[in-house]
């Protein structure tokens, strides 16, 4: 049973209708909770619980063939990109049959229109009615039977209700060869009688050549878009060409060269200067600098040694390295990372619903308007062969399949540009999305700093020595895993500070720690957390003050009931920070720090970065909330290192997480940046805007193309500006359409993420009507901080709270609501968990 996504490779499929009509059938299933068919993959990606014969069944019933695609999970990382584009054969194939077919065009096309009609010579034994008409018809039907694949599908498509672009190209194609085929019975029984001037007229009323020529024309575009689709994939192939073929095992002192693929896990390998890895490991021998460029977009080696962690795919600069395997096949970062790609480029954008809605009911539009448009010029002309080639002309130019691969080529471009970048989307949600943001919210430690915090200031309280309170820090920081925690670790370690034994350590989370030292309290946190626990005078609290308006993070220290003092600790800045806010701010999104930290420290971190809003002493398990409010202002993204923000990422419009290296599988991150740079996210949101901005161009173009086409093709001007379009010339539109689209969509690879010359303030339609209300509640019987915290839960959890700031020494709770939640609902939540409302206002 399926119980997440997964893939299918679908056949048959040649235009839009043909995807919206698989779509529909798989849809319709129950069990089935979305369904996404790529026409630029030929895939389909389901998610549900149903079984896939039953999916493949429905496929099959709707006139197309279906295959189960999930095979990733074997051992070569090849198998990790099974998309049909990598491996197709459709161009070469396409050519061939181009070929074939303008073998047996070129003397057909002399006979039609060189002799008939511009009295090219001929062997005089051919100078006769019946023979060319006989010829003309012989060598269209040979250019038909070569190009049969469009008849098979399009009658197929009519059998099973779904009529597709085949269905189009093959009424347009037969009903000029059996109109032509008809004149040629004609001609044969004017000959009969020996009347060869009426003969001759038939002569001129052939549409044979139309018939070829449509085929032709038809097969030349399919060849072209099946080319540049192929361009689409660049990023993939790049990407798997990137695996080593070979690998060296180092099994009992002697290296034997194997193939990658034959790699399993704990295996030992070496890699010398030069070479690739070929699996994910663990250094075990040697040091080396690792180029790991391809992966993470990182253009600077990074120098590993025994212990440190590589990846498959990355180059060994320098050194003899020996590493076993930890990861192979399937399960490497390469392979997640096509996976990753792969799977954005399966999943449909929401701007794509439009084309699909279309799409559905496209074809039978365009047989009726040309079956009017026929009964229409026949009723004014009287002339069948000119009413016939005005309707065949509508069946020929008209194009579903410019609007099926208007959206999907754009955003398998799109993702492969990211993911050379280092920027990873998910899905193409993501991608659309991205570009629209209101808000984007950063994290403070690791997202705006560096994350790697050192002891700054070490300050004792009256009668207590710097080595006791050194003592103290360091023998409850070194059992915490906080980046802070390491900070004085280290900082005590290198000073030989002698440590005690601490028992029941705990951490407060979003506060400090505790533990006993000497069979007595100790604590280690804010100030709020100590102010808690003991007495503190003006000047401690001064003290605290000055080290956060200098950006440091003030811990003060207890033990048994007596202040020690305060160290105070300082994470750096990252370099480019102040760049990457300059940008969102020149795009026109708002900046937000979202951040545990104190207010002092926080805004001297935002002061130096330009961050437009602060937002401190934010407990872990509070960011949600604060995300939620911040949603009734606009789209939100929220940045952080999808760990500690998991509940803020999967709360936000758009996750991101930055800094993860080579580990793509975060899942509360709708992003994913591997590299640790800030710049990557107005990055990320530039790509975004382009590709939705192409994707629009795309839409424009293919919709407008039949908006004109369509009543240029019917005859619609011919009455006023004489404007008439002959079925070779709307086929050879229609053979161009997509591919203008698909090469639209390749223009992205010109496209420099990174630079914010052309930055523009967006105007969108995310920006929300402030409809919010807020409400003072008074309150009596809050005593502490746990009351406040009781009552801020509680009123959060109601449906329509946004956010809720309650005060236990100002006895009141405000609390913003989207205007659903009443009075008597808000005291009824109060005072059912025993507290006394006196007010609402």
């Amino acid at each position: 049973m399926i119980q997440e996504m997964k893939q299918f490779n679908v056949t048959g499929m040649s235009c839009a209708a043909c995807s919206a009509r698989v779509e529909k059938a798989v849809s319709s299933l129950e069990g089935v909770q979305s369904c996404a068919v790529n026409l630029l993959t030929n895939s389909m990606t389901v998610e549900g619980e149903i079984e896939s014969d039953k999916i493949i069944a429905a496929v099959e019933r709707a006139g197309y063939g279906a295959t189960c695609a999930d095979n990733r999970e074997e051992s070569s990382t090849e198998n990790a990109s099974h998309q049909k584009p990598l491996k197709s054969t459709e161009t070469a194939a396409l050519f061939k049959r181009l070929l074939w077919s303008l073998g047996f065009l070129v003397p057909l096309m002399y006979i039609s229109m060189g002799h008939v009609m511009w009295k090219w010579q001929l062997p005089r034994f051919m100078e006769n009615a019946v023979l060319i008409a006989l010829l003309q018809a012989g060598l269209a039907l040979i250019i038909m039977i070569i190009n049969r694949k469009f008849f098979i599908n399009g009658v197929r498509g009519v059998l099973h209700g779904a009529p597709n672009m085949d269905t189009l190209v093959s009424l347009g194609s037969g009903a000029s060869f059996i109109y032509s085929a008809v004149l040629t019975l004609l001609i044969i029984i004017a000959a009969s009688a020996n009347d060869e001037v009426k003969a001759h007229g038939y002569l001129h009323g052939l549409y044979f050549e139309s018939a070829a020529m449509i085929l032709a024309l038809i097969t030349l575009g399919k060849m072209l878009e099946a080319h540049s689709k192929g361009k689409t994939t660049d990023a993939l192939r790049s990407l798997m060409n990137l695996a080593p073929k070979k690998a060296i095992l180092l099994v009992d002192g002697k290296e034997t060269e194997v193939e990658a693929s034959g790699i399993t896990v704990g295996d030992v390998f070496v890699v010398r200067a030069g070479e690739s890895f070929a699996a994910d490991g663990v250094i075990i021998e040697g040091a080396g600098a690792v180029d790991e460029s391809a992966l993470t977009g990182e253009s600077i080696p990074v120098d590993k040694s025994v212990g440190d962690h590589v990846s498959a795919a990355t180059i060994n600069k320098s050194g003899y390295l020996v590493c076993r395997a930890e990861k192979v096949g399937s399960q490497t970062a390469l392979a997640q990372i096509i996976k990753a790609v792969s799977d954005a480029s399966a999943t449909k954008a929401p701007i794509a619903k439009i084309a699909d809605k279309v799409s559905g009911i496209f074809v039978p539009i365009v047989m009726a308007i040309a079956l009017v448009t026929t009964a229409v010029w026949l009723m004014l002309t009287q002339d069948v062969g000119y009413s016939l080639a005005r309707g065949i002309s509508v069946l020929v130019i008209s194009c579903p399949c410019a609007l099926g691969l208007a959206t999907p080529v754009a955003i398998m471009v799109g993702s492969g540009m990211g993911a050379r970048g280092g920027i990873l989307f998910k899905n193409a949600t993501s991608l659309e999305h991205t570009g629209g943001a209101d808000i984007v919210v950063f994290d403070k430690t690791g997202t705006i700093t560096k994350g790697q915090p050192s002891l700054t200031d070490v300050w004792c309280a009256d009668g207590v020595e710097k080595r006791r309170l050194l003592s103290v820090a360091y023998s409850l920081e070194k059992k915490s895993e906080h980046p802070l925690s390491r900070a004085i670790t280290v900082a005590c370690e290198q000073m030989g500070t002698e440590t005690i034994e601490c028992e029941d350590f705990k951490v407060l989370v979003g506060s400090g720690i505790e533990g006993k030292i000497d069979g007595k309290p100790a604590f280690g946190g804010n100030l709020k957390l100590i102010s808690e626990k003991i007495d503190l005078d003006g000047s401690v609290r001064r003290q605290a003050d000055i080290y956060a308006e200098e950006g440091k993070t003030p811990l003060l220290f207890c033990h048994d009931g007596q202040l020690l003092g305060i160290i105070a600790v300082a994470d750096t800045v990252k370099e480019d920070s102040v760049e990457a806010i300059s940008q969102l701010h020149k795009m026109g999104i708002k900046t937000v720090m979202l951040t545990g930290d104190n207010k002092l420290t926080a805004k001297a971190v935002a002061r130096q970065v330009g961050i437009d809003e602060v937002i401190s002493d934010v407990l872990p398990n509070d960011k949600e909330s604060v995300i939620r409010s911040l949603k009734s202002k606009g789209r939100v993204i929220m940045v952080g290192d999808g760990i500690n923000d998991a509940p803020a990422l999967t709360s936000a419009d758009i996750g991101i997480a930055i800094g993860a290296g080579t580990d793509i599988a975060i899942d509360a991150a709708d992003i994913v940046l591997m590299k640790n740079s800030l710049c990557d996210v107005p990055a990320g949101i530039r790509l975004s805007r382009q590709v939705l901005k192409n994707i629009k161009e795309n839409l424009f173009w293919a919709f407008i193309y039949n908006v004109i086409g369509i009543p240029l093709a019917a005859g619609v001007w011919i009455p006023v500006f004489g404007w008439e379009l002959s079925p070779m010339f709307g086929a050879a539109a229609m053979s161009l359409s997509s591919f203008c689209v698909v090469m639209n969509a390749l223009r992205l690879n010109l496209f420099d993420i990174h630079n914010p010359k052309h930055d523009r303030i967006t105007k969108h339609k995310n920006k929300k009507e402030n409809k919010n209300m807020t409400k003072t509640i008074t309150i009596k019987g809050m005593m502490c901080p746990h009351c406040e915290a009781r009552v801020k839960k509680y009123l959060e959890a109601m449906d329509g709270v946004i956010s809720a700031e309650v005060s236990h020494e100002k006895g009141c709770a405000v609390v913003t609501t989207d205007g659903s939640v009443s009075n008597e609902a808000l005291t009824k939540t109060v005072t059912d968990i025993d507290y006394q409302v006196i007010s609402v206002e």
